[in-house]
C-alpha cells in the first residue's frame, strides 16, 4: 500500500510589519492615509491563503489592521506582546497618528479571554530591542505550534507588511522576515503603497508618497521583492 501525501488545509499566518508613521516621518513608510489600502491587501491575502489562524503582535499599523481583518472573518487570533500590555499600549500603540487605543484594548481583551494572549516580560523594563526580537521568535514558535495542532497539518505562511526596504540600523520587520525564511515559512509581502496594478502573475505597488517600490509574487517558489527608493 502506497502512503498518500498528507493534504494541508488552510494556513496559519505569522505576521509582522510597519507601524503607522510618526508625524513628519522621512522617509515615509506607512502613512495613515494608506490604512484602507493595506486593509484591502491583507483581506485579499488572508482569503487567498484560506487563513485559519493569525499570530502577530498588536502595534498600531500592520498588526492591528491584520487582527481586525481576522476578527471580521471569524478566525483565531493569537497575540504576542514583548512586555506588559500597559507598557506596550503607551510605546507601540497610542504614540502614533490614528485612533488605535480602543482597537488595541478590544482585541487584546478578546485574545486574553480566549487564552490566546502571550506576554513575554510581565511588568519588567528591560531592553526594548531584545524584547522585540524575542517577540518575533515567539510569533514564529506560536504559529508553528498552531500549524501542527488540530490533527490536520496546516501551511505556515509569513506575511511581511512593509515598503520593502530595511532600516540602516536595527529593523524588527526585517529580522522577522529572516526568521520566518529560516524556519521554512512560505513568504508573502503585500506592500504599503497605493497605485497598485496587476501585472501577469504578480502585483506591482508603487507608493504615491514616493517612499519605495515593491513587487511580490504570490507563490512561494517565485516570491521575490524588488525595492527602489525615492521614485
Amino acid at each position: 500500500m502506497v502512503d498518500q501525501p498528507v493534504t494541508q488545509v488552510g494556513a496559519v499566518i505569522a505576521l509582522a510589519g510597519r507601524r503607522i508613521d510618526a508625524e513628519g516621518a522621512d522617509p515615509p513608510r506607512f502613512p495613515l492615509l494608506n490604512v484602507p489600502l493595506v486593509r484591502k491587501r491583507l483581506a485579499e491575502v488572508f482569503a487567498a491563503e484560506s487563513m485559519v489562524a493569525l499570530v502577530c503582535s498588536a502595534a498600531c499599523g500592520a498588526d492591528l489592521i491584520a487582527l481586525e481583518e481576522a476578527e471580521r472573518v471569524g478566525r483565531k487570533r493569537r497575540i504576542v506582546l514583548p512586555f506588559s500590555r500597559e507598557r506596550f499600549r503607551v510605546t507601540s500603540v497610542v504614540d502614533r497618528p490614528g485612533e488605535w487605543g480602543l482597537v488595541f484594548d478590544r482585541l487584546v481583551a478578546a485574545a486574553d479571554a480566549a487564552d490566546d494572549l502571550v506576554v513575554l516580560e510581565r511588568g519588567t523594563v528591560g531592553d526594548e530591542t531584545a524584547a522585540y526580537a524575542a517577540a518575533n521568535e515567539a510569533i514564529i514558535r506560536e504559529a508553528q505550534a498552531l500549524a501542527r495542532s488540530g490533527g490536520t497539518p496546516r501551511r505556515s505562511v509569513a506575511v511581511v507588511v512593509w515598503e520593502g526596504a530595511a532600516r540602516a540600523k536595527s529593523d524588527a520587520t526585517e529580522d522577522f522576515r529572516r526568521l520566518a525564511a529560516a524556519a521554512g515559512f512560505e513568504a508573502r509581502s503585500p506592500c504599503l503603497g497605493d497605485g497598485c496594478q496587476d501585472i501577469g502573475s504578480h502585483r506591482a505597488c508603487q507608493p504615491a508618497t514616493g517612499a519605495s517600490f515593491a513587487i511580490f509574487l504570490p507563490r512561494p517558489s517565485l516570491c521575490t521583492q524588488a525595492c527602489m527608493a525615492d521614485m
